[in-house]
């Protein structure tokens, strides 16, 4: 098995960026989810209320980040100051989070109707993951939970399958916002795969992914009038384990190392979990 392909989505919910390689720390990917949108009180913002999301591209650059949307004007956007700052959650999370420039966020909120911020994780926030699934003491940036969201195309093949045989379309792997996606030929390996090795990394799948109505939307336009996927989740995929419901698509790994990978790295199963996950059946 290799991998494939990676990705990094530098603004929360925005455009991914495809990348031939990365370099992983604590944190994750370096470069990924750094940045977010909040409201006025500081509450994320994701495309699950927000589709537009999707229609932002952010260029990350030497000092300036870029932000581009079609139709609009680009946003370039300083660093921001370490002085100004505001309390941030995301989910149960509560991050003390540098917060962009006031023509930034006037520009923002401009381009989607609705009062913004941008906020930046930086080298004075902090946040961590859940240690009932991650460990103790795992750092985290503005992810939904966890440091990096592992796919294989052998599952999104699986998937496609049942959708083409309720005449439901098919869907890329974009709707599932992974980091890290691996070439395997096999259904669903990922369930029993407690620890996976690439580029000497040793990364631990800790939790399955449930997944929500974001996989609904096309990730360049934001429309929910695309193939949607939940429907075959829900036949083949659906958790029949409590602490996970929902969904399941994906698993959420905590790297304990650091260094580098890229596309065309080999991926070494290390550690297995031979009950895999539970899953209803229909």
């Amino acid at each position: 098995m290799r991998v494939s392909d990676l990705f990094i989505y530098p603004l929360k919910s925005a455009r991914g960026i495809a990348i031939p390689s990365a370099t992983i720390d604590a944190f994750g990917l370096i470069g990924d989810r750094r940045a977010m949108l909040v409201d006025p009180s500081g509450h994320f913002i994701t495309q699950r209320e927000l589709q537009d999301l999707a229609r932002i591209d952010i260029q990350p650059g030497p000092s300036h980040l870029r932000l581009k949307m079609e139709g609009k004007a680009d946003i370039i956007v300083p660093p921001p100051h370490p002085e100004n700052r505001m309390e941030v959650d995301v989910w149960k999370s509560v991050v003390n989070a540098s917060v962009a420039d006031d023509e930034t966020n006037k520009a923002l909120s401009a381009w989607l109707g609705r009062e913004v911020k941008l906020v930046f994780f930086d080298s004075f926030a902090k946040r961590i993951a859940n240690p009932e699934w991650a460990g103790a003491e795992t750092p985290v940036t503005f992810t939904d939970g966890y440091q990096i969201l592992i796919t294989t195309t052998g599952s999104l093949k699986a998937l496609n399958a049942d959708l083409a045989a309720h005449g439901e379309g098919s869907v890329g792997m974009e709707r599932f916002r992974p980091n890290i996606v691996i070439d395997c030929d096999e259904d669903w390996p990922e369930d029993r795969w407690a620890a996976i090795e690439i580029g000497g990394i040793r990364l631990d799948l800790v939790k399955p992914c449930a997944r929500c109505i974001m996989t609904t939307q096309d990730q360049k336009t934001g429309s929910r009038d695309v193939p949607n996927p939940i429907p075959a989740m829900g036949r083949v995929r659906m958790s029949a384990d409590r602490r996970v419901p929902g969904p399941l698509f994906g698993w959420n790994a905590v790297p304990r190392g650091e260094g580098s990978v890229k596309i065309g790295d080999n991926v070494t199963v290390i550690e297995e979990r031979p009950q895999g996950w539970a899953f209803k059946r229909r």
